[in-house]
């Protein structure tokens, strides 16, 4: 059976994750700001929740309509034949998300289409499924438009970009997805090599190991639609079973992690033995200020520390030049890639910028700054 479904994503990765679900084996895929909307049957929602690196959920569409008050809601959640989805015993949460609904409240909205859920179960069972808003067996999603209401099952359960191994986190984490399209914004290779100089808690070096081995996303972690009573057990036994085979043990690749903490490069690598993938990646501390490049040619990218998310814009401004000479001394013929919100990166690095792709870190408008270093140095930008 053919269901519509809707994908979101970090606002700049739409047309990439249209490309992921089409070879998921989605139709009628149509972009639109923050996701993609598209068609398909179970093997494709199976697929595009074990294999999307860019994809936030995959929210399956059970109801659409117009509404004007909030009853209509209830009566749109109300006619989901729901104790056919999924069992009394199973708990649930629902969330509600909107733009230029003339609604008051979306919590209300929440409660009403809660209490279409259960009134549709007491009906049917005599029973009425427990709320549980940290952990639930089932999420339920709404978005409404000014005129329209659209209800999903959520068929991810937790967000896809937890790949289910990460274990040391750090301040304001880049999200897995996000890291996942900004490698292929970068257009890296496993071929080429990578370096990620300011790594952190090894996000990048995480999701670059794991293309490099084929390794699918999904393969360390459990999924919502494995609570559904439509769950096909043998097909998605068979889709496991077909990532695992294909997936390339670890082996040292030419990926490298650094960061100037000590307690960074610990996290990171905390991680990466958390995902099974130390032996995969080389790291060590060092300042990027100091770094010999690795490799003759390659990749580098980061996200380095910005002034809205450490208060440190003086001394940012002293770091940004002194970047940009380490660069031209140590980096000649490595395509480098910032991924900052910091718009004074662009204008003191003192490097001709060849691209700026505007992406969004969540809520935060942000930039991937794209320099090629070539021998002889860069005309710099002047500083405006």
């Amino acid at each position: 059976m053919i269901d519509g479904y809707f994908a979101p994503c970090p606002r700049g990765l739409e047309a990439l994750l249209a490309d992921e679900l089409a070879a998921a084996g989605a139709s009628a895929i149509r972009q639109v700001p923050g996701g993609a909307s598209f068609e398909g049957d179970l093997a494709c929602c199976y697929r595009a929740n074990l294999e999307s690196r860019l994809a936030t959920r995959i929210l399956r569409r059970v109801a659409h309509g117009d509404y004007a008050r909030e009853d209509d809601i209830y009566r749109l959640a109300r006619e989901v034949p729901w104790p056919r989805l999924f069992e009394v015993s199973r708990s649930i949460r629902v969330d509600v998300n909107a733009i230029r609904c003339p609604l008051k409240s979306l919590d209300f909205l929440a409660l009403r289409i809660k209490d279409a859920v259960c009134d549709a179960f007491r009906d049917a069972t005599g029973a009425r499924p427990d709320v549980n808003t940290k952990s639930p067996d089932v999420r339920l999603a709404a978005f409404l438009t000014e005129r329209e209401a659209t209800i999903y099952l959520d068929t991810s359960g937790e967000p896809l970009y937890k790949r289910g191994f990460k274990r040391a986190a750090v301040e304001a984490p880049l999200k897995e997805n996000l890291a996942a399209g900004i490698l292929r914004l970068a257009g890296w290779t496993p071929e080429e090599p990578l370096l990620d100089p300011m790594c952190g808690s090894g996000t990048f070096l995480l999701e670059a190991a794991q293309i490099a081995l084929d390794t699918a996303p999904g393969l360390g972690r459990g999924f919502g639609f494995e609570r559904l009573l439509d769950l096909d057990d043998r097909l998605w036994n068979r889709m496991k079973r077909e990532a695992r085979e294909r997936s390339r043990p670890p082996s040292p690749l030419r990926i490298f992690g650094s960061d100037l903490y000590g307690d960074q490069v610990r996290r990171a690598r905390e991680n990466l033995e958390a995902a099974g993938l130390a032996d995969a990646v080389q790291l060590k501390q060092a300042n990027i200020l100091e770094l010999p490049a690795p490799a003759s040619s390659g990749v580098l990218v980061a996200n380095p520390p910005y002034g809205a998310r450490i208060g440190e814009s003086e001394e940012l401004e002293r770091f940004y030049p002194r970047l940009g000479d380490a660069l031209k001394r140590g980096f000649a013929g490595w395509r480098c890639y910032f991924f900052s919100a910091d718009k004074a990166l662009a204008r003191l690095i003192g490097l001709r910028c060849s691209r700026r792709i505007p992406l969004y870190n969540g809520a935060l408008e942000c930039r991937l700054y794209e320099y090629r270093m070539v021998a002889g140095g860069l005309r710099p930008e002047r500083p405006s």
